[in-house]
């Protein structure tokens, strides 16, 4: 008896409030990630450090 996740759980079951209250913490969520990523992953190599560019 396999239960696929849409069928478990589906955001159509939801409260209007609650399904935007998960769309909205999701959509934060992907961004903080996002952000954390690009500071501290591979792309923060080609970041350049304003601070450090104008040093008197």
């Amino acid at each position: 008896m396999q239960l696929a996740l849409a069928t478990v759980f589906s955001i159509q079951d939801l409260e209007p409030a609650t399904a935007a209250v998960v769309t909205i913490g999701v959509f934060v969520v992907a961004i903080t990630g996002l952000a954390v990523y690009t500071s501290f992953g591979p792309p923060s190599n080609e970041l350049a450090d304003p601070f450090e560019d104008h040093e008197d």
